[in-house]
């Protein structure tokens, strides 16, 4: 799968890298992480085109997972300049997630 990762490093690498990250978290037989993937990706990519998507399968490294205290799918997980901003897991509202992002997303990107 596109921007999937399979290390700790990898994951923190590209975190780090980046000024502004959403990493989502799944597994593939969780129905919710299914339903809601589409809907995750389009509102990244209509609406902050400069925020990388990445993806880790929890079921497959639980060792990222807990790693970052993740203990549910799905769970998104939003960073700014390499921090932590926002946590959403289990029961996620897009419309709420485009609102949090767009206030650090357009004091980060839009002053280019």
């Amino acid at each position: 799968m596109k921007n999937e990762y399979h290390s700790i490093e990898k994951l923190h690498e590209i975190i780090t890298g980046e000024k502004g990250l959403l990493a989502y978290f799944y597994s593939d037989r969780c129905a919710p992480c299914v339903s809601l993937r589409p809907k995750v990706e389009t509102l990244v990519s209509e609406d902050f085109q400069d925020m990388k998507m990445v993806f880790v399968n929890s079921e497959a490294h639980p060792d990222i997972s807990a790693h970052y205290g993740i203990f549910a799918n799905p769970c998104i997980l939003v960073f700014f300049e390499g921090h932590e901003f926002r946590r959403y897991s289990k029961y996620i509202s897009i419309s709420q997630l485009g609102s949090d992002i767009q206030r650090v997303y357009s004091l980060l990107f839009d002053e280019q």
